[in-house]
Order: structure tokens, then sequence, then C-alpha cells
């Protein structure tokens, strides 16, 4: 058993419940108790107990978009907008290996632990014939470090020569890529309850993938019981690259191929009309709002407040290193916060609501907001506890103002089903200076390779 207690307490549950000094017990990886003031229940033998004074309990961090072995590609094409940057990044990436992904989902997905995420997607559609098994590298690098995984079978299939973006050297045979996909499935997918490893399926975006290989990897993945992510309406050149090649919006476009649906969160989506909107809402589609990386690439302020009360499920994602080189997703409550109020005024976008994003928000994408995304008993023990009581926090009296409108918060504990991950501020699972090392070797490697 593990009793947290003397912390304030934001439940994130439909009621909006916080405790200004509260309590939380778990037992094994499940949450047993949360309630205000000291736990007055039994103690079993062998409790460990946590003083959090000075301390804000939230749910754990949900990442609901990124790309982890960018980790070893960031700093490049540092004034291009999306399509520059991904033609300045494809040849890069076609060098990639297992050893390199690990070494960068390691990396990656270290830094996100330590800004307070339990739960993250990666977004993997780069795979290099003679690359190696490289979405079982990055599995066992989430397994490594601790964190709760979705990575996301990507491919492409559309390459230059036939009217997409990408170079023939990173895409795949559409036969191909629909067979890995499917094996991704059967040898990754755990659908049981508390499942640390789950797979989506996720062509990569609609200048890089046809046609029949979105509509055909929507079947699937219906048929397996699984759920879809893509990329849609990020910039407005894939707007206009719609238009063209099909003569509609890249909502339209999705619709048509069976990509709209509660089973689907799509990645970006700034460029929506209101009737896009409304569709998302209308069939329960989510969206991964990355605001630091549309801020990196100048591609637009998505419409955060509309899709909320559109009723559409709004997570928060951090995108890949490459195009977000911080990696931190509790920085980006702040991000969420300042962005909408720039699009929509001051009242735009409320602390809480921007906390909602980042854990119940990313929970209702990835279909788990039965288990994650909120701190009541029966769910994961998946808790994040920041130290609120240093200089960059002191004299806000709003426990969650401080978190989301100061300085990103230390964590004094980060729980992923009751096990400690990161504490006192430090990875309890890896050693930071080693991860970091074997990143850097990475990225000299990847650099030097031709």
């Amino acid at each position: 058993m593990i009793v947290i207690e003397h912390c304030a307490v934001s439940t994130v549950d439909a009621a909006g419940t916080e405790h200004a000094d509260g309590h939380i017990v778990v037992e094994g990886n499940r949450i047993v108790a949360v309630g205000p003031g000291p736990y007055a229940g039994p103690r079993k033998g062998g409790v460990t107990r946590v003083d959090g004074t000075g301390c804000l309990a939230t749910p754990g961090l949900v990442n609901t978009h990124h790309h982890l072995y960018q980790s070893a590609t960031r700093g490049y094409a540092q004034q291009e907008i999306l399509f520059g940057w991904l033609t300045e990044l494809y040849p890069v990436w076609a060098r990639i290996d297992a050893g390199i992904v690990h070494a960068a989902a390691a990396a990656g997905l270290a830094q996100l632990a330590l800004s307070g995420c339990t739960t993250s997607t990666d977004h993997h559609y780069v795979f290099p014939r003679e690359g190696g098994d490289l979405l079982a590298a990055e599995i066992d690098a989430a397994t490594a470090v601790g964190l709760r995984f979705h990575p996301c079978r990507g491919s492409m299939d559309l390459s230059e020569k036939d009217g997409g973006l990408p170079p023939d050297s990173v895409v795949e045979d559409t036969d191909a890529a629909l067979a890995a996909t499917k094996d991704a499935i059967d040898r990754f997918h755990d659908p049981s309850p508390g499942a640390m490893v789950r797979i989506a399926v996720a062509p990569c975006s609609p200048f890089s993938v046809t046609p029949r290989l979105m509509r055909e990897a929507a079947d699937l993945a219906r048929a397996e019981g699984v759920r879809l992510h893509t990329h849609l309406a990020e910039t407005v050149e894939e707007e206009v690259y719609c238009q063209k090649v099909h003569n509609c919006t890249p909502v339209e476009y999705a619709e048509s191929l069976g990509w709209l649906g509660d089973d689907v969160w799509l990645a970006h989506a700034v460029h929506l009309d209101s009737d896009a909107v409304a569709k998302l809402g209308a069939t329960g589609t989510g969206v991964a709002h990355c605001p630091s990386s549309n801020g990196r690439l100048g591609a637009g302020i998505a419409r955060v407040r509309d899709l909320l009360d559109a009723r559409v499920p709004v997570g928060l994602g951090v995108d890949g290193a490459a195009s977000q080189e911080a990696g931190q997703l509790g920085a980006e409550l702040r991000q969420a916060l300042y962005l909408a109020r720039l699009r929509g005024g001051p009242a735009a976008l409320t602390a809480r609501e921007s906390l909602a994003l980042g854990t119940m928000g990313g929970a209702r994408c990835l279909g788990r907001d039965d288990e994650l995304g909120s701190l009541e008993a029966g769910k994961l023990a998946d808790i994040a506890l920041w130290r609120l009581d240093g200089l960059g926090h002191a004299g806000i009296d709003d426990p969650v103002a401080a978190l989301v409108f100061g300085p990103p918060a230390p964590l004094r504990l980060l729980l992923v089903g009751g096990r400690a991950v990161v504490q006192d501020g430090a990875l309890s699972t890896m050693d930071e200076s080693m991860v970091a090392a074997s990143l850097a070797r990475a990225a000299r490697t990847l650099r030097e390779r031709r």
C-alpha cells in the first residue's frame, strides 16, 4: 500500500473534485481511495507513506502524439515550414536503425516522464528496409523507462514520384505495410485491463499515403479492435494539396475513407472550418493538440475552444522532438492555454481546462478514460505529485493555477501503475546520464551516415 497525504489534490473527475489538503491510497496498480484530509483507514503492513506537503497531486499526463525517433534529429531545419522541414529530414530518417531508435525512444520517454507523463503514444512511420525491428526497439525502451505505451504502427506508401512528398527511400509497398501493421498488432497489442502496451494503426498523412492504404488500414484496425491515428489538417499547404489532388478539405477526405469515428484521433487538426469542427464533434473523433510544435513550424493555432464546445475529445501532444526540441509534456499545459487565449482572448481556456486536456482529454483520445485520466478509486495508479513549494510557484495560492501558469514544476513522485518512475525530480528506472550519452552517440552516428 502507498499512502500519499497532506497534498492538494485535483482529481479531474467529472465533478471537478479538488481537495486543498487530501490523500490518495494505492494498492497494487490501482487507486483504492481519494479524499480530503489525512488517510484515516486501516494501514496494512508494508505501507509506504509519502508526505505531499507543498505538493499538488494530479492524474499522470497523457501524451497523445509523438515521434520518438526524432529525438536523434533535434535542431534541424530551424526556419522551415512543415513541407520544407520534412524534405530536409526525410533523407536523414532513411538512415535510422533499431539501435538509434532505442536510444532516441529511451531519451524521449525519459524526458516525458520527468515532465509528468505516465502514458505516451508514438507515431512511428519510417521503416528503412535494413533498419531492423524498430517497433520492438521502442517498446523495449518504454518498458525500461516504465511508461504506459501506445505505439502507433505508421506507414507511408505515396512517394514523390507518385505525387506524394516523401522520397522512395522512406516509403513501403502498400501490401507490405498492411502486413507489417497486422503483425505489430499480433505481436504487441494487449487489450487486457491495465495494459502497458497497446497498438494503434496509423498511416502517416494525406500527402504521404495512398487512399487505398488509408481505407484498408481503417478496415484492418476495426477488424482487430484497435484504434486509428493519423496527421490531418496541420498546415495550409496540406489543405491546398487536398483541394488540388482530392477536390475536398482534409476532413472531407478523411470522412470519405472511413477515418472519422470515436475510435479515431487526429494529430494537429489546426486548419478546420466550422463544418469540420461539427463533424469531429458529431462523430466523436479525437484531436491531439500540439501547441509547441505548431508554433515551432509556424503551422497555426488550433481551434481548441471551438473543438471543446463541439464536444470533441481533445488531448495534448508533444509531437516529435525534431519539431519540439524540449520534449516536455508538462510545459504544454501552459502552451495550450496561451495559444487558446491568443486565438480567443483571456477567457478562451482556463487552467483547469488545460489540465483536463493533458489528462482526461488524452485518456479519451486513447479510449482509456475508464482507467486513466482522473484520480478515482478503481482507476490505475498513474499519479503525478508536483512540487509547488519552490521559488517558481511561491505565493500562487491556487495550486492548479501554479502548475499551469508557473514554470515547469519538479516532480516529488511519478507513479505508473503504482510503480515509482520518478522520485524527487530524478528517474528511478534508468541512469539519466547514460540515457543522454546514448542519445548523443546515436545523433552523431546518424549525422555521419551517408
